[in-house]
């Protein structure tokens, strides 16, 4: 399973690191996925979402 939101579709990008003496390395960034039971079609289901579709209540929330 590929590391993306369920809701946004939101993935990793690349991008690089740079040291001090300004040498240039690969790298990734990551969303902040957490693993939620949300509703989806009224059926409850384990999904991985972001924090930025929790947080804007893009998301419901099955108990």
């Amino acid at each position: 399973m590929s590391y993306k939101c369920a809701i946004c579709n939101k993935g990793s990008r690349s991008g690089n690191t740079i040291s001090h003496s300004n040498r240039v390395s690969k790298r990734v960034f990551r969303p902040n996925l957490q693993s939620l039971n949300i509703i989806i079609d009224k059926k409850k289901t384990r999904k991985y979402v972001c924090t930025s579709c929790i947080k804007s209540s893009k998301v419901k929330k099955a108990i």
